[in-house]
């Protein structure tokens, strides 16, 4: 330390170079942040295994939704500024890949059309970055949306645009409320306007150099960065970065006071304050090291602050004695006192109760926590929207689609059945409405679209029962046809027969009389015929046989047309009367020509009937499923734009929309989710798609992903962090007695907080829970600061235990001596996050609310009541397995 102090002004230089020439250098950190984006998932998760898959298959838009918000039902002039509007967005070009116009058919304005006609969605799908679709909506406000209509924009990519916006308006106005708060709340506790100005002096140099050199590992090696890497950062740093020139500060005026020259006041300072402020600082930084160990790139985005302690330390064992070395005693004018170095009369009060009476203080600590304790029930929210309340257009948006159309319908969640074959086929489609049909039973899925529903209803053309109602209307009509041509037939009979009358006896003519009798013989047999094959039809339904007879009988009439056509030009050849008959004939021979063409119809589409039923009785699915799909039918015309909605990658992916009948973004619908996946995955089973990947798409995924992500990271991150300041603690106090009880009230006070904050936003804000991430954040801040404060007391009970007074002496002393020390610095550290509070973003809010309640909890109930409680209870046990010096 002598030597930095005869150093200081080139260390000092080279300090101001140093984080001038990064802070210049360096990337923007708010930039990479935002460019990150709010939700970083590894690429195992199922939603970001759909976006994958979507993006390989090019298929990667996402939509926009335009959504008109009218004070009455759908006029004729409000109809055609909104069509106006579509046309206007379908000129636009990209991002715009499409638009879907509501009027654009009787079934789209059904299901882009509230019910009481009040709400008008306009979806548009867009291909572009995250950038380009913001300046694409800011582009529909300026120009496309009607001034005199009530219209918003939104869209998920949107949404989260708004949270970045949000989180970097919160933290410009958490940086300069911090430096202010810090600045009042040290010029109140060292009275002096020098003091305050040096924490900020060392914290600005940290929070530079800190944020640069960040920036710098993001673009090298990948850091990992989210919108909470910069706010931690401020809240971290400034708080304990002041907690940490308190204690030094403290010291440093303690030893002047005592009479010991300016060098050695720092020298002595920095032996004692600076051996606890460089223990701290390393429980700290293992603290947030341990971040790095989470799965979870935006949890690991914290592990920034670790770069920033260990800057910090850095910045306190070389800036902060230039300050002392250079202003003196000057540091702390014009006071001449300062309440920071007095003795706590607080705490001196609360060591009659916490070392004299030991069990009595548990109690009361234990009368304090348990019962909220008890209140705890871990309610998780996942809700976006809740991040920057309803003053956003995108949330006024999806609040007009959920009112219009239920919550559900504003973001589906997206199935997505992918191979590496084609899965659109006559064979495999029927098992995609199985699928459906399973996901329709669970509780909370409204409906599901996708090729066989296309408009969330079942297409009812495609079922067996259907298909066999309309072969049987087929075969009435066909038996109802063979009965109208026998009819004609028999009129035809009895005009042969009318004919062969009135030929005179003994004419030219006579010798066709002969072969009239015989056609109108054959047709009174073929009528014969037709009357048993109707008969026939009629009781046993037999398809094939009776397009067989038919077949036979349309040769005969052939037959029959052919000799009545040679008679009437026999006829045609004579003269008079009997001239005039053969063009009777003629007609009569046309007659039966046109009914061998109507049994020859008749037997065509008895042959396809048959045809039919014989593949249906062939197929799978049918058995399977209850529907048929004939061949062919899917390269139908009317089916291409239901294939270009639900198919990708050359029908190598067929997508299915789950519209939920839960909010998207609450916990019911995250439940929901994991019934589907499971329930898809039992469904697959034996069909064509067995083999198949299946992906979930939508923010009700993504949640549902982040649930199951967090969740495990939490555990595994609380476990490393745990064992980790275990083992540092143990090495730096030789002792596993107290890091076990110092870890152990950090617990206690950190699920008292926890509860706290639930019974603050839940059960009296009516959130659906505490934000996802808050939690983990809240405990890695509380853990990793609240640490310092028994650390802080305990290297000064280790200090004064030295002297060989007896434990509880040594631990009334360190309570004393540390007790304005703690209090001042869990103030303003409590401060420095209440500054997150006008932030505006939930989870901030939420984590503040943990942290400034744990460190109050700890500094004036816990740590002054519970710790010397126990380590007096130990006595000398407190050492083990080593021994007091």
């Amino acid at each position: 330390m002598r030597k930095v102090i005869q150093w200081r002004w080139p260390i000092l230089i080279g300090m101001i170079v140093l984080t001038a020439a990064l802070f210049m250098m360096a990337p923007n950190l708010t930039e990479q942040a935002e460019e990150a984006g709010s939700f970083q998932l590894p690429t195992d998760a199922d939603s970001q295994r759909a976006a994958d898959i979507l993006a390989d298959a090019g298929a990667s838009e996402e939509t926009i939704s335009l959504v008109y918000s009218l004070d009455e039902p759908l006029t004729e002039a409000a109809r055609t500024e909104i069509a106006e509007s579509v046309a206007s967005l379908q000129d636009i070009g990209k991002p715009v890949t499409g638009v879907l116009s509501p009027f654009e058919s009787e079934e789209m304005e059904d299901q882009l059309v509230s019910e009481d006609r009040k709400t008008i969605l306009v979806p548009v799908t867009v291909d572009g970055s995250e950038e380009d679709i913001n300046a694409l909506a800011d582009e529909i406000r300026a120009t496309i949306l009607p001034e005199d209509l009530t219209a918003y924009v939104t869209g998920e990519a949107i949404i989260n645009n708004d949270v970045n916006t949000s989180s970097q308006e919160g933290l410009k106005r958490t940086e300069l409320i911090t430096v202010a708060l810090i600045f009042v709340l040290l010029l109140a506790v060292f009275r002096s306007v020098v003091t305050p100005l040096i924490p900020l002096a060392a914290v600005g140099f940290t929070y530079l150099l800190s944020q640069s050199l960040v920036a710098f590992f993001i673009d090298w090696f990948g850091f990992p960065v989210s919108n909470y890497t910069q706010i931690f950062l401020v809240a971290v740093l400034f708080g304990i970065g002041t907690d940490y020139c308190i204690l030094l500060l403290s010291r440093y005026k303690e030893e002047l006071q005592a009479g010991h020259s300016v060098e050695d006041s720092i020298v002595n300072t920095y032996k004692t304050a600076g051996r606890t402020l460089f223990i701290s600082g390393i429980a700290v930084f293992i603290g947030f090291s341990a971040i790095g160990f989470a799965d979870f790139p935006i949890f690991k985005s914290a592990v920034g602050v670790a770069v920033g302690i260990a800057v910090l330390l850095i910045v306190l064992f070389t800036v902060v004695p230039f300050f002392m070395a250079t202003l003196k005693e000057k540091l702390f004018w014009p006071s001449k006192k300062s309440a920071s170095h007095n003795d706590s009369k607080l705490w001196i009060w609360f060591s009659k109760l916490s070392v004299k009476r030991p069990l009595l203080s548990m109690f009361v600590v234990a009368l304090i926590t348990v019962p909220l304790l008890f209140t705890y029930d871990g309610e998780l929210s996942f809700n976006t929207v809740d991040e920057i309340g309803s003053d956003y257009e995108s949330v006024k948006g999806l609040d007009a689609i959920a009112e219009g159309f239920g919550k559900g319908d504003s973001l589906p969640v997206t199935i997505i059945v992918n191979s590496e074959e084609d899965l659109v086929t006559e064979a495999s489609v029927p098992y995609i409405e199985s699928i459906s049909k399973e996901v329709l039973k669970i509780d909370g899925v409204e409906a599901v679209r996708t090729i066989t529903r296309p408009t969330g209803e079942e297409l009812d053309d495609l079922y067996i029962d259907t298909q066999l109602g309309l072969l049987t209307d087929g075969l009435v009509e066909a038996r109802d046809g063979v009965i109208d041509v026998q009819g004609g037939l028999n009129e035809i009979q009895n005009g042969l027969t009318e004919v062969e009358n009135q030929l005179p006896a003994g004419s030219e003519a006579s010798s066709g009389a002969a072969s009239l009798q015989q056609a109108a013989d054959g047709l009174g047999q073929i009528n014969e015929q037709l009357t048993l094959i109707t008969g026939g039809m009629q009781q046993s339904g037999n398809v094939e046989q009776t397009a067989a007879q038919l077949g036979t009988i349309s040769g005969q009439l052939a037959q029959i047309e052919q000799g009545v056509g040679a008679a009437a030009g026999q006829l045609q050849g004579t003269a008079g009367q009997v001239r005039e008959l053969g063009g009777g004939l003629e007609q009569l021979a046309s007659g039966i020509g046109e009914a061998n063409e109507g049994l020859d119809q008749i037997a065509a589409g008895l042959t396809t009937a048959a045809q039919t039923t014989r593949a249906m009785s062939q197929s799978e699915s049918v058995r399977e499923t209850g529907m048929y799909i004939p061949d062919g039918t899917l390269e139908k015309e009317e089916f291409a734009q239901v294939l270009d909605r639900y198919t990708i990658n050359d029908q190598k992916a067929i997508k299915m929309e789950v519209i939920l009948a839960e909010d998207p973004y609450s916990p019911q619908a995250i439940d929901v989710v994991e019934q589907v996946k499971s329930t898809v995955e039992k469904a697959a089973i034996d069909t064509p798609f067995e083999q198949s990947e299946f992906a979930y798409s939508g923010i009700s995924s993504m949640n549902s992903d982040l649930k199951a992500i967090s969740s495990d990271d939490f555990t595994r991150t609380v476990i490393i962090m745990l064992v980790s300041l275990f083992v540092v603690l143990t090495v730096l106090f030789r002792s596993v007695v107290m890091p076990v009880y110092m870890i152990g009230s950090l617990l206690l006070t950190y699920y008292t907080s926890v509860a706290v904050a639930e019974l603050i936003f839940v059960n009296g804000l009516g959130y659906d829970g505490v934000s996802w991430a808050v939690p983990f954040f809240g405990f890695v801040m509380l853990v990793a600061l609240g640490i310092d404060y028994s650390i802080f007391l305990l290297d000064r009970f280790r200090e004064e235990a030295v002297d060989g007074i007896s434990i509880g002496q040594a631990m009334a002393v360190s309570m004393a001596k540390m007790g304005s020390v703690i209090i001042t610095a869990a103030i303003i550290l409590a401060g420095t996050f209440g500054a997150m509070m006008p932030s505006g973003v939930l989870s901030l809010v939420q984590i503040a609310t943990i942290v400034i309640t744990g460190l109050l909890l700890y500094g004036l109930i816990v740590l002054p009541l519970l710790i010397p409680a126990v380590t007096v209870s130990f006595n000398q046990g407190v050492f083990w397995p080593f021994k007091r010096k």
